[in-house]
């Protein structure tokens, strides 16, 4: 068979073997079915649904940056650098690109949680749309509404796209990167190569290096399959490299040139240092565990995993507790979809399509996959968003495959057996190469698409089964209607036509069943905090709340949404019981610098008397009461910032709550060297900061200790009162006192 065959939408009859063979290095250029059109409408609509029902449930969702959006819709400084707070004395510790477009909408409709989400959301329904294009254009529409609506209801991508994190953007990035090569491999065009480097360079002005994971993988495809001269190709991924290099360039240049006094600090970094974030913190450091600051470093331990956050890495990382249903769903069938359809391909021509294609989805899930399985450092759940495109085209690519390999086979096997008078060729090489053959190659296929659903529902009884308590009808449903529509395909040629597409239906919804119920619980369940989870809490694994097994040592409860307020319950208290600074806590976690024991005055590691405070939290802020609130907007414009606390997530709280700067010591973990004690006692000294608020932060893992010394000098020099259960120091009251 002729492999260019597979590269465009099969027609109505299977073509004799003996049909013209079209050009590999043009788009096809059939006419799309009449259903398309209206199929991909629905799939956008029925997306769009998904992600903006009820959107505004979460509210602020990560008030980390939430509370950079706000920041950048009243300071264009804070806009560009994406500073924390308008005052611009730290920024978050990524690169700002996603937060440009929620601060933009928010600058535009006002500061609410719908003007913040919604682009996100639309980056989802773009995402689904780009990624149908993508593999529709050399696989047919079908293949594209498969990919497409795989991804649309992958339970973290349903999570990530109703949330303010920088992955949504980062998604819409990538896949639009991979239509750029679709394209760009099939004319050897420059101009699209050059545009994939510019796309991924601003994936890295979205989320830094998780980017160039793709890299690789783009360049390989290319290198491999353009149809031009390999000198060309060379000078062509060279011009891309250097797309990549400008794209994402002049805010990394603009960044270090920019002297330190006239821009914030670099959140994350211990130096003050994009690059340093760039190549430690966010980068190396996240696959070997050693990051600097982070309350996830210390480097691999014994039984893999570098940390608290991390959960336990190898090459079952995917399928393993919380994790396996957030996106594990389709992933075995695209990894033998991925083996099948290069089977298929064959020793096909360099430029070969099919071969490409599969090449460039595998590749990504592959490579972005193990080291996501492998990485000792810091790992969330929702880091899986990445490999919901690679799965879903993969799944959309090789269903169809096999199913127009099943088609053509069987047009091909009546040719040759009507050729041979309808008799068995007599020789072992005619079986190999005649009738027989011919009347196997589309059993095979069948039997390949049966399985695969087989194992893919047996998976999903196996994730279901995490949530036993979470209808338990629906394991089972999912399991017998699997089952029964492989055997039916197994006997579609036996059946009436009008009943293959019911065939066909069966076996869909057996296989989307699990995601999609997971999906709308997504959809229906508020999420807020710096590590949300997709789905219902499992039994086994890094649950919600980010804690092996799915809930926190010591018997706590992890509250719907998966955070507790303010990081844990008691607004600071560790599970288990352990004193902040203490080291009480078996090692595991380390302590608040600047509040005592569920948010009171408590011991600070010998560092002196401690800032007590009731809202400090890593992972999330609390909503102050209104008289703190007001306690903080009084006199709010005679000062620099209302207040200062310790963390970014504390320190978030009180700036949407108020609107107006807050400053957060210390950044994310209270680990970075900003302010210093000197630089603090100036500030009040000038009478910039109005009020430190007690709690929040953790002393991480070789980070800085400025953030525990101004606490102690705070609790030293100032008097505590308390606000509906918050320690709050006036400084304005003892500002001769620094």
């Amino acid at each position: 068979m002729d492999r260019t065959e597979t590269l465009v939408p099969a027609p109505a009859e299977p073509e004799p073997p003996t049909a013209a063979r079209p050009d590999e290095h043009s788009p096809p250029t059939r006419r799309s079915p009449a259903w398309a059109r209206p199929a991909l409408a629905i799939l956008l609509l029925a997306t769009g649904l998904l992600y903006l029902w009820g959107l505004d449930a979460s509210g602020w969702a990560n008030s980390f940056y939430a509370a950079a959006v706000q920041a950048g819709s009243v300071s264009w400084k804070a806009f560009l650098y994406g500073s924390s707070d308008a005052a611009n004395s730290i920024t978050v510790d990524k690169t700002p690109a996603s937060l440009w477009l929620m601060a933009l909408s928010v600058r535009v409709f006002g500061l609410n949680s719908w003007a913040m989400l919604v682009p996100q959301a639309l980056c989802g329904v773009a995402s689904v749309g780009v990624l149908h294009a993508t593999v529709k254009r050399w696989y047919g529409p079908a293949a594209g509404l498969i990919a497409g609506a795989v991804l649309a209801v992958t339970p973290v991508a349903t999570l990530m796209f109703r949330f303010n994190n920088p992955d949504a953007l980062l998604v819409l990035l990538l896949v639009a990167g991979a239509y750029a090569t679709v394209r760009a491999l099939e004319t050897a065009s420059t101009r699209w190569i050059v545009l994939v480097g510019v796309l991924v360079g601003f994936g890295f002005l979205t989320k830094m290096l998780q980017a160039f994971l793709v890299v690789p993988v783009f360049a390989g495809v290319y290198l491999l399959a353009a149809p031009t001269g390999l000198w060309r190709r060379v000078r062509q991924l060279l011009l891309a490299g250097l797309a990549v290099v400008v794209s994402a360039g002049w805010w990394v240049a603009l960044v270090e040139l920019v002297p330190a006094s006239a821009r914030p600090y670099i959140g994350g970094s211990q130096g003050n240092s994009i690059l340093e974030l760039t190549l430690g913190y966010n980068g190396l450091g996240r696959i070997t565990g050693e990051e600097v600051g982070s309350v996830g470093g210390g480097g691999a331990r014994p039984g893999g995993g570098g940390g608290p956050f991390s959960g336990q890495n190898g090459v079952l990382r995917m399928f393993g507790g919380e994790i396996g249903g957030q996106v594990s769903w389709l992933l075995p069938a695209a990894l033998i979809l991925l083996v099948v359809g290069l089977l298929l391909a064959g020793r096909a021509t360099r430029t070969d399509r099919t071969r490409a294609g599969l090449l460039l989805w595998g590749g990504w899930l592959l490579v972005t996959g193990l080291i996501f399985s492998f990485m000792s450092g810091i790992f969330h759940a929702y880091y899986t968003v990445a490999l919901a495109p690679a799965i879903g085209a993969l799944v959309g690519i090789g269903v169809t495959l096999l199913w127009r390999e099943r088609r053509q086979a069987s047009a091909v096997a009546a040719v040759a057996e009507t050729s041979a008078g309808g008799s068995l060729p007599a020789s072992a090489d005619d079986v190999v190469g005649g009738t027989r053959w011919q009347r196997l190659r589309p059993l095979a296929a069948t039997a390949t698409l049966a399985g695969t659903l087989v194992v893919t529902v047996w998976w999903a009884w196996v994730l279901l089964g995490r949530s036993p308590d979470w209808y338990p009808w629906l394991r089972t449903t999912v399991l017998v209607a699997g089952l029964v529509g492989a055997v039916l395909l197994l006997l579609v040629t036996r059946l009436p036509r009008r009943v293959v597409p019911v065939v066909l239906g069966l076996g869909a919804a057996a296989a989307l069943a699990g995601p999609v119920a997971y999906a709308v619980q997504t959809a229906a369940t508020p999420h807020t905090g710096s590590i949300p989870s997709a789905g219902p809490s499992v039994a086994g694994g890094f649950g919600r709340g980010g804690f092996p097994g799915g809930r926190p040592p010591g018997g706590m409860e992890v509250p719907a949404g998966g955070q507790f307020p303010g990081g844990f319950p008691g607004g600071g208290q560790f599970p288990g019981g352990g004193q902040n600074g203490g080291g009480q806590n078996g090692g595991q976690l380390p302590g608040f610098p600047g509040g005592g024991r569920n948010g009171g005055p408590g011991a600070t590691g010998g560092q002196g008397r401690s800032a007590g405070g009731g809202m400090g939290g890593l992972l999330d802020a609390r909503e102050p009461s209104a008289a703190l609130r007001e306690l903080l907007q009084n006199d709010s414009a005679d000062y620099t910032w209302v207040a200062a606390t310790i963390g970014s997530n504390n320190a978030s709280g009180y700036q949407l709550a108020t609107g107006e700067p807050v400053m957060p010591i210390g950044g994310f973990n209270g680990s970075d060297p900003s302010p210093t004690l000197a630089q603090f006692q100036r500030y009040v000294a000038d009478k910039k900061i109005h009020y430190f608020v007690g709690g929040g932060g953790f002393r991480a893992n070789g980070g800085s200790s400025a953030s525990q010394e101004i606490a102690a000098w705070v609790a030293e020099t100032f008097t505590a009162q308390t606000v509906d259960g918050v320690t709050v120091y006036d400084l304005s009251a003892g500002a001769e006192a620094s």
